[in-house]
């Protein structure tokens, strides 16, 4: 059992005996599924990256047994009473919690890497797309003044379409809400890494996701806030054909360093360590 399983009371839908075969959303190979979980879910052919859940992703990260959840109970909200045609909002909220097995869009948590205490808050796109609700706004929130308080480092991990429309204008404030946090830990000196996977878009994307004081991708991660087709029609112009990727993203500028996912711990706990003997050089 992992620690996801011990630490719910909502039942998790197990699935019926799994075919042996992955077949890559990319290039179409087939892949060995346990030689494919075991690698991460990267495609040995083409170096996909497929989406992780966020237990994957903490079990990737994390040192064996150090994660923590925190701020289990905070769950979505439904102030406008929000319908979908015949499809209430709050009876989704309750069908995807089902499914999942989670409470909202992120887990947030203690943990270590590499023996170095952190705070970790992980999207997992399973739920609503990764979108940003009221609770997710609030466990991100919560996660970044536990780091404040406690003196870690915050470590995010995005996997998003965006702000969640159900919530309407309260989703939307969870863009300067997350950010006021972040603020808080930069003025205090407490650093703050964003890892921005496939997607990264919207109103995660235009703000707490690119605010990091590193920000790191993973390989091909669509990174953006707008759809092309949008752009291109605004602007009346076409686009380059790896515009969005995080390749075109690192040539511009705007993330730190694109890193495949099989690295992603190593990198970030030599980041830290570079972080804790700059700020141990400075108190002398």
């Amino acid at each position: 059992m992992t620690w996801l399983d011990q630490s719910r009371t909502e039942p998790v839908r197990r699935e019926p005996d799994e075919d042996p075969w992955v077949r890559c959303e990319r290039c179409g190979a087939y892949l060995h599924r346990a030689t494919f979980v075991a690698e991460l879910k990267v495609c040995r052919q083409c170096g996909y990256h497929h989406r992780l859940t966020a237990v994957e992703r903490i079990e990737s990260l994390l040192d064996p047994e150090s994660f923590e959840e925190t701020h289990v109970g905070i769950a979505p909200s439904d102030p406008l009473e929000f319908r979908s045609g015949a499809n209430p909002y709050a009876e989704k909220i309750t069908e995807t919690r089902a499914k999942t097995g989670l409470s909202e869009a992120v887990v947030t948590g203690l943990g270590r890497i590499e023996s170095i205490d952190v705070v970790v808050a992980v999207m997992d796109f399973r739920f609503f797309g990764g979108s940003l609700g009221s609770g997710t706004g609030e466990k991100i929130l919560r996660a970044a003044l536990d780091a404040l308080r406690l003196k870690r480092p915050y470590i995010v991990v995005s996997s998003s379409g965006g702000a969640r429309m159900q919530e309407g204008a309260l989703s939307l404030m969870q863009m300067a809400k997350t950010c006021a946090g972040i603020g808080r830990l930069d003025a205090h000196g407490v650093p703050y890494i964003s890892v921005l996977t496939h997607p990264t878009t919207g109103g995660v994307l235009a703000s707490f996701a690119m605010v990091g004081d590193v920000n790191i991708a993973e390989p091909g991660a669509l990174i953006g806030f707008a759809g092309r087709r949008v752009i291109e029609q605004t602007i009346k112009q076409s686009l380059p054909d790896d515009f969005q990727s995080a390749e075109y993203l690192l040539d511009q500028g705007f993330v730190d360093m694109v890193v495949p996912r099989k690295a992603l711990r190593t990198r970030i706990a030599e980041i830290l360590g570079y972080a804790r003997s700059s700020k141990a050089k400075e108190a002398t």
